[in-house]
C-alpha cells in the first residue's frame, strides 16, 4: 500500500467513525490517531533504514576500490622485491667471475 491509499483509508475510516456514538468515536478516533503515528513513525524508520544502506553500499564500493589497489601495490612491491633479490645475486655471480 502506497502513502496515497493510506491516507485515503485512513480518511474514509475517520468518516465513518464520525457517525458512530459519542463514546464510541472517542475511542476509535485515538486508536486511528495511533496508527498514523506508528505509520508515520514507520515511514522515518524505513528512510533511515534506506539511508543507511545507501551508506553501505557507498562504503562497501569504496572498500572494494581500496582493496583492489592494495592488492596492485602488493603485486608491483613483490615483483620489485624479486627484481632486487635476483639483480645483486647475478653481480655477485659476476664479479667472481
Amino acid at each position: 500500500m502506497n502513502e496515497q491509499d493510506f491516507q485515503k483509508k485512513l480518511g474514509d475510516l475517520l468518516e465513518q467513525i464520525g457517525s458512530l456514538p459519542a463514546d464510541d468515536k472517542a475511542r476509535l478516533t485515538k486508536l486511528a490517531d495511533e496508527a498514523k503515528d506508528r505509520h508515520t513513525r514507520m515511514k522515518k524508520t524505513v528512510a533511515e533504514l534506506q539511508d543507511s544502506l545507501d551508506y553501505l553500499r557507498l562504503s562497501v564500493k569504496y572498500i572494494m576500490f581500496d582493496l583492489e589497489a592494495t592488492r596492485r601495490e602488493n603485486q608491483y612491491l613483490r615483483k620489485l622485491l624479486e627484481k632486487q633479490s635476483q639483480g645483486p645475486a647475478d653481480d655477485s655471480h659476476d664479479e667472481q667471475a
